[in-house]
C-alpha cells in the first residue's frame, strides 16, 4: 500500500485538504495528516479546526511515497515558511517521489524550485509565481508533468484527488472510487 502525507498548515483550504485525505484513503492509500505551525490542532481558513494526525517535525519521512499541499490563504505562506515542507518537498521532487500541490499550493513549490522545467497549473491569477519559479503554465484544471501534480483550485479538487489515487494506487482504486463517489 502506497502512503502519502499531506500538510496542513493554520489558514489551509480545508475542502481541498480534507478531500483529498478522503478520496486516497477509500482508494487504499495510506495518508497521514501532517500539521505545520507547532499544533496538532490546524485552524483553516474558514474557521473550521481539524486534529491532525501528527506534527510535520514528528513524521519519519522515510516511509512515504507522496507528499501533498492544500491551498488556502495564508496556509500557502505557512507552508513556504515552514523548513520541513521544503525539505520533504524538495528531497521526493529530486527523488522522483510524487509532490502535489493544488490551488494556491503550486506557489510552493514554485518558491521551493521544485516546478523548474515543469508544466503546471495554479489558481488563476497566481501563475506569475510558476513562471518565476520557471514553470510553464499550462491554465488547465489539472497538470501532470512526470512525478508533479498540480490542481487548479477547489473546483479541480476531485480530479486531483482521483489522479493521485491513480498514481498511488491503481487505474481500478481511482475507478473504484470514482463509482463509490457518483463522481461523473
Amino acid at each position: 500500500m502506497s502512503k502519502a502525507v499531506i500538510f496542513f498548515a493554520p489558514g489551509l483550504e480545508e475542502c481541498e485538504g480534507l478531500l483529498c485525505v478522503d478520496l486516497l484513503r477509500r482508494a487504499g492509500v495510506e495518508v497521514t495528516i501532517a500539521a505545520v505551525g507547532g499544533s496538532q490542532t490546524v485552524t483553516s481558513s474558514h474557521h473550521v479546526n481539524i486534529v491532525a494526525d501528527a506534527l510535520a517535525e514528528q513524521v519519519d519521512y522515510s516511509a512515504y511515497d507522496a507528499c501533498i499541499l492544500p491551498g488556502g490563504i495564508p496556509g500557502v505562506n505557512n507552508l513556504k515558511a515552514d523548513a520541513t515542507v521544503r525539505k520533504v518537498c524538495q528531497d521526493y521532487a529530486a527523488a522522483g517521489k510524487t509532490v502535489a500541490a493544488i490551488c494556491a499550493g503550486p506557489t510552493v513549490l514554485a518558491s521551493f524550485g521544485v516546478l523548474n522545467g515543469k508544466k503546471a497549473t495554479v489558481y488563476p491569477g497566481m501563475y506569475g509565481a510558476l513562471t518565476e519559479g520557471g514553470a510553464e503554465y499550462t491554465g488547465l484544471p489539472l497538470t501532470i508533468d512526470g512525478n508533479i501534480v498540480t490542481g487548479e483550485a477547489l473546483g479541480a479538487a476531485i480530479p486531483f484527488a482521483l489522479a493521485l489515487a491513480r498514481l498511488l494506487g491503481s487505474a481500478e482504486d481511482s475507478d473504484r472510487v470514482k463509482k463509490a463517489i457518483v463522481y461523473q
